[in-house]
């Protein structure tokens, strides 16, 4: 169950980022940072959890590996942000990262 509880906070922490980009549009600021603010409390309580079980590096790294790989795939979908080879490598290195972490975690 830890590891369900440190994916969900990984998945949450997307939506705060979200939230600030919504901030931007004229007449959302509040709603946005509203929506910022209720995604960070429930990323980070789902964090607290994780972190009984497992170690606090790893789920650090996790937690903020699939929040960041999660953003700018939402980044590309939602918002028309760059999909250069580049960028696409640097993301499947944090999510190959992500893997070894869980791999050697005991």
């Amino acid at each position: 169950m830890p590891w369900a509880y440190l994916l969900l906070a990984g998945f949450l922490e997307i939506g705060w980022p979200l939230g600030l980009k919504i901030a931007q549009s004229p007449g959302a600021r509040w709603s946005g940072a509203l929506i910022a603010v209720a995604f960070m409390a429930a990323s980070g309580a789902m964090l607290f959890l994780a972190q009984r079980h497992i170690p606090m590096g790893t789920a650090y790294a996790v937690w903020t590996g699939v929040g960041a790989a999660g953003t700018f795939l939402v980044g590309i979908l939602a918002f028309g942000d760059a999909a250069s080879a580049g960028r696409i490598m640097g993301v499947a290195m944090i999510i190959g990262g992500v893997i070894v972490l869980k791999l050697a975690s005991h």
